[in-house]
Formats: structure tokens, sequence, C-alpha cells
């Protein structure tokens, strides 16, 4: 029977690679020239951390790095979660992006429930982070990524595991 995985992992090395182009940017930019401006990947506790002056600079700092992240992997800005701007020690503010990576059961129950508002006739089941969906023919499931992909556009999705 033919099926395929609905995932959603964080790639870490292009989201690396986009902090460092930032870090890079950022320290050759006039205006952040003694300033506290700076961007870290915490990769261990999958977040993001941007310091700067002022909330200003943080988000002059966010026009800087959702743009390489997009360069390096499409939709990567999407699976941010932004917590709020906080100002620490005096006048300096830190903002914490934590990078969400799996599919969350909510967003699963949403999945299942479009294919089953669909009509199409395949079977899904969530599996830890991730949507199985089953189905009797090939095409039966491309109509059904076809229409998860025009449903669910907020979040980026990879269709994958395609067997027959």
């Amino acid at each position: 029977m033919p099926s395929f995985d609905i995932t959603s992992k964080a790639n870490m090395e292009n989201i690396k690679n986009a902090v460092d182009v930032s870090m890079r940017m950022i320290i050759n930019r006039y205006d952040f020239k003694g300033t506290s401006a700076k961007v870290e990947l915490f990769e261990k506790e999958m977040k993001i951390a941007l310091n700067g002056d002022s909330e200003f600079q943080i988000n002059q700092i966010k026009d800087i790095l959702f743009p390489a992240m997009e360069k390096k992997e499409p939709d990567s800005s999407k699976r941010i979660d932004a917590e709020k701007i906080e100002t620490v020690s005096g006048s300096k503010s830190k903002q914490n992006l934590i990078i969400k990576s799996g599919i969350e059961i909510e967003l699963a129950k949403e999945i299942i429930k479009t294919i089953k508002e669909s009509k199409i006739k395949v079977q899904s089941t969530i599996q830890g982070d991730e949507v199985r969906v089953n189905g009797a023919k090939r095409d039966v499931l491309q109509e059904c990524i076809s229409t998860v992909k025009e449903k669910h556009n907020n979040f980026p999705l990879h269709f994958g595991n395609f067997r027959d």
C-alpha cells in the first residue's frame, strides 16, 4: 500500500550558516559599530538569541537574519517563535527566537482533519512528530499532498518517504 510521511525538521546547518552570515553583516555595518548588537545560536536549546542596545536595533537585526535564513532554507523563518523583547542591564535589549522542529500535536490534528474533510480515500495517523498517510493509489496520495500544501502553508512541511 503506497504511503508518505509529512514531517517538518529544522535544518540546523542552514540555520547555523544564516546566523554566521548575519553576524558577519552586523560586524561590518557602520550603524552597528561600537554597539552590543550580536546574534547567537544555541543548537541544544534550539534557540537564537538577539542582543542589542534597543528594541529598534533588535528589529534591525531580525531584518538581517530572516532574509539570510530564507536564502538558506525557504520558509525557515515561519518556524521561528519570537519571545517578548526584554530589557536587560539598563538600556540593553534581548530577544530569544525559539526554533520549532517537528509537527506539533495541534497542527498534526489539523492536517488529519483537512485530509478527512477533503473526502480523499486515505488513512492518516500521527506518529510522534510526523504524520503518515496511506492510500490505495499513488494518484490519491499526490492529490492529498496538494490539498495539505494548499491548506497549511503557514508552517514549513516536507513530504517525503514516498513508498509504492
